[in-house]
């Protein structure tokens, strides 16, 4: 064979050189890895021809000893997937890091397992054959990210293969079910797939094909369906020692390759030394790509290397098993949608020809009881190793056998896929299906084959049913995908989940639902009725919070602070979500646990703030029982409030805590600790920032607001802890602002503070509307008095007063131009606000048309009105002369507040032009008891 290669490559290559010697290598690579007495049995992943050599060759040999290219720490897992319906996924999961960046955390690991895979079958025969032990022997979990580079190219997986592989015109319509194995780095037996892109579109090209899966399905999976097993070995190490040689210069990657061939050979050296075991009864399953490894290393023999296994961190990793399908293990290696179920097809119709017994796990879930000849007459005992002779000249020497049309399996799909796009919306009748199987035999034709594969039927079948249209959710190629095998979807099994799912599993048992089925149920909950389903709502509003937003979803009822549904309705799919539910069983025993712990993480990372630690607060009281988190929350929120240098939460700060007042004034007899300790350093903390917040750039006039509303609004109770009040009328007297939306913010807080009377601030505005100049930007100054309705509510019909007096006053040439920028500026920087003005504009005009015409505005009447009806010295009415009658009841409350003042008296309740409630006057009459026992109680205080 080496001689033919170098005659043919002197024959036909203008440097023969090179040619000859990555041919003979080829050859040599076969020699070395077929010569070694430990049986190498290379294999390619998800291959029915790898999985129907495997099962031959184990009954055949009956090995002792399997070495399986598999992360070593995920042997302990193997067992349970006696509890699984496959396909389903071996998992590592890694949240928090040591020895790792952070930035990478979290770390997941999986190892797809399907039936109709090589692995599998040498794991269900270790499993179930008394005397056979499986061993482990690639590189550990932590040591696939200790060699992974630092700064890993994006798209490309463990696997080799770009995570899109995916032609552009085959496009995923089941991206949930392909989203499985989520951001987990994929390990799989046998890679084998071209690393240089240049060969890989010359086959793709010249094989007239369209993706890889294709071309490997036509040139390699059918001619070695039916080949012995030393054919099978020799082409299996001729194509991974050619992928081998022909591929780009990546030093980097090509360490990593040889690193884990090193690692796996001293892993079985060591076994073997350990156990006493003979190579001869051994057998190690690896892909066909490490079966042609040149490392020192290589073999069992004496003369091999030593290699040195460098220690794994500190990380500690959880390991448990997820459910997979054939579309996630599509996406994640780069497959073209669909190959995983062909496979699996051809998987079932190799293994009805050939009659063989494919190996399964006692007590496997799913899956179709092998068809073929018995175990007991398909299992051969002590049926010696042939030597070994050369099959590769005789195997590529002569053309192909050719597989005879099987028409009756080909006019089945036709009908069937025409059965199924009626059942889809497309107008498909009859003559569709004759199109569809003349097209599929003129497609094989055309690209010189014998018989149509299921790539030509998608084809033609596209072609004659699709057309241009699609009707409905699914196209005619996703239909073929169903027709031949369907994504199959595995499940993890009750017994194989780790205790936290089993637990929610348990606790939601009273609903009466099958949780474990993929579809959407609802469950209905009459929590007064049936007080038993309390616990049930409680569990799944913490699911809530801790799953993704599909697996539960709340249809009717809600959760607020002091607030519970009496009945609620829900949308569960925990089946559909088990990946989710159960790598929530890698953080805790419990969901009460993981959910304290995110709590946790979310109050103490390294972006908490204010605003999130007093959200963690309202989720703890809201789903967790237990005063001791909520105050260990609360403190932490206190320390971050105290720590932050700017104020862009300051509006989330302001209504989270003023819920939280709001909630324990009503639930509470008093305030806990640390809401007090927020309320006054909050206090402090805005006083403090307040001057530099009114001049800064960066901080919003959203912001600003913000901060005087928290001032301004817990002033009484800040007060009432021991603040003082001359910190925030020194803060304000401070603040410089000069942009006009936060001046007119400044006018607001210096009137609260009383500061400013209404009539300056009245005359203020007046100016303003007075000044050409400043006319454009009247806009910002309106949108600072909106803003300031938080803060300072009662200037709402100041506010009103405002903006009609400007539409009254400016003429149309000056006011069109900034209205729209009027309409933007209140959109953008107080929307939230506008309806409380609207509000106010509806108590303020009157509520029918034709009241219009004689309606005044009520600061036009006090500007119009008698002399008398305004005095300068105080107002008058009924009020007025109760409180002048009997001053010791003021004076006595203005003495506790340390007030001074002197009383200035107006004119008399019934002078001119001043309305007196005839009412009020009466009820004082009639008990003038109240007025004396007042003056009475407070007189002894003065």
């Amino acid at each position: 064979m080496r001689d033919q290669l170098t005659d043919a490559a002197e024959a036909f290559a203008d440097s023969p050189g090179a040619f000859a010697g990555i041919l003979t290598g080829m050859i040599d690579d076969v020699d070395r890895a077929l010569g070694e007495r430990l049986e190498i049995f290379p294999v390619c992943h998800h291959s029915p021809a790898s999985a129907l050599a495997m099962v031959r060759r184990l009954r055949a040999k009956r090995p002792k000893v399997i070495y399986l290219e598999l992360c070593e720490d995920l042997q302990p897992l193997l067992g349970e997937l006696r509890n699984c319906r496959l396909p389903v996924a071996v998992q590592a999961f890694a949240s928090k890091l040591d020895g790792f960046p952070a930035d990478w955390a979290p770390l997941s690991v999986v190892a797809p397992i399907t039936e109709a895979s090589a692995e599998y079958q040498a794991i269900a025969y270790a499993l179930e054959t008394p005397g056979v032990e499986l061993v482990l022997v690639d590189r550990s979990v932590d040591h696939v990210f200790q060699w992974s580079p630092r700064h890993p190219v994006e798209g490309e997986g463990e696997a080799g293969g770009p995570a899109d592989g995916t032609p552009p015109e085959a496009t995923a319509t089941h991206e949930e079910e392909a989203a499985l194995h989520g951001d987990a780095v994929g390990v799989e037996i046998g890679d084998l797939r071209p690393r240089f892109a240049e060969l890989e579109a010359y086959l793709l090209h010249h094989g007239k094909v369209r993706h890889w899966s294709e071309w490997w399905d036509q040139y390699v999976e059918q001619p070695l369906v039916g080949a012995d097993h030393e054919t099978y070995r020799q082409v299996m190490v001729l194509i991974g020692s050619l992928f081998r040689r022909l591929r780009p210069a990546d030093a980097e990657r090509l360490d990593r390759d040889e690193e884990r061939e090193r690692y796996m050979w001293t892993r079985m050296r060591e076994h073997l030394a350990a156990s006493g075991a003979d190579p001869a009864d051994c057998l190690y399953v690896c892909g066909a790509f490490h079966a042609a490894s040149p490392v020192a290393q290589f073999g069992t023999g004496p003369d091999a290397a030593a290699y040195e296994i460098s220690p794994r961190t500190a990380t500690r990793w959880l390991y448990g098993l997820i459910p997979s399908s054939h579309s996630s293990i599509e996406a994640q290696f780069g497959l073209a949608p669909g190959s995983v179920s062909i496979a699996a097809a051809t998987w079932a119709k190799a293994v009805s020809r050939s009659g063989a017994v494919p190996f399964r796990l006692a007590g496997q879930q799913g899956g179709k009881p092998a068809k073929g000849r018995s175990r007991k007459a398909a299992a051969p005992v002590g049926v010696a190793d042939e030597p070994v002779t050369d099959r590769l000249s005789g195997f590529l020497a002569r053309p192909p056998a050719l597989d005879d049309l099987d028409e009756a399996e080909l006019r089945g799909w036709c009908v069937d896929i025409v059965r199924l796009a009626r059942r889809n919306g497309y107008l498909a009748s009859t003559a569709d299906a004759i199109a569809v199987f003349e097209t599929s035999i003129l497609l094989a034709g055309l690209r010189n084959r014998a018989r149509p594969t299921p790539y030509d039927f998608a084809d033609a079948a596209v072609t004659c049913i699709e057309k241009d249209v699609v009707p409905g959710r699914r196209d005619v190629r996703r239909l073929c995908e169903i027709l031949l095998g369907g994504d199959r979807i595995g499940q993890v099994g009750y017994d194989a989940l780790p205790p936290l799912a089993r637990d929610v599993l348990n606790r939601l048992a009273p609903l009466g639902l099958d949780l474990d089925k993929r579809t959407i149920q609802r469950a209905l909950l009459d929590l007064q009725g049936q007080p038993a389903l309390v616990p049930c709502s409680d569990l799944l509003w913490r699911l809530l919070h801790l799953l993704p937003r599909d697996a539960v979803r709340p249809i009717m009822g809600e959760r607020r602070l002091g607030e519970r549904s009496a009945q609620e309705s829900w949308d569960l799919a925990l089946g559909r979500h088990q990946r989710g539910l159960i790598e929530l069983g890698y953080e805790g025993v419990t969901v009460e646990q993981v959910l304290e712990q995110r709590l946790r993480r979310r109050a103490w990372g390294p972006r908490a703030t204010a605003a999130v630690a007093l959200e963690a607060v309202e989720d703890a009281i809201m789903l967790l029982d237990g005063r001791r988190l909520v105050n260990e929350l609360g403190a932490r929120a206190v320390e971050l409030l105290a720590a932050e240098r700017t104020v862009d939460e300051a509006p989330e700060v302001l209504r989270r805590i003023r819920r939280l007042l709001a909630h324990y004034r009503a639930t509470e007899p008093d305030l806990p600790a640390w809401c007090a300790a927020f309320v006054t350093t909050g206090y402090a903390h805005y006083c403090t920032l307040l001057p530099t917040a009114f001049v800064d750039a960066e901080a919003g006039v959203r912001q600003v607001a913000a901060m005087l509303g928290f001032l301004f609004i817990m002033e009484s109770l800040a007060l009432a802890l021991g603040c003082d009040r001359a910190q925030l009328e020194l803060a304000v007297r401070q603040s410089r602002p000069e942009a006009p939306a936060r001046v007119a913010l400044h006018w607001a807080a210096q009137h609260q503070l009383g500061l400013l009377p209404l009539a300056e601030l009245r005359a203020r505005a007046v100016e303003l509307l007075a000044n050409p100049l400043v006319v454009p930007a009247f806009p910002q100054y309106l949108s600072g008095f909106v803003q300031a309705l938080e803060p300072v509510p009662g200037l709402a019909p100041f506010v009103v007063e405002l903006m009609s007096t400007a539409f009254a006053r400016l003429p149309d040439p000056v006011l069109l131009p900034w209205l729209p920028t009027l309409i933007t500026t209140l959109r953008d920087q107080a929307g939230e606000l506008v309806p409380t003005l609207v509000r106010e504009a509806g108590r303020t005009f009157p509520a029918a048309l034709p009241a219009l015409d004689a309606w005044m505005p009520p600061w036009a009447a006090r500007q119009v009105g008698p002399p008398a009806a305004a005095p300068a010295s105080a107002p008058a009415g009924p009020v007025v002369d109760l409180l002048v009658g009997h001053p010791a009841a003021c004076d006595a409350v203005a003495d506790l507040l340390g007030c001074q003042g002197e009383w200035r008296v107006g004119e008399p309740a019934a002078g001119p032009g001043t309305a007196v409630d005839p009412g009020v006057v009466a009820l004082l009459a009639a008990h003038p008891a109240t007025t004396a026992e007042v003056e009475t109680l407070l007189t002894p205080a003065r």
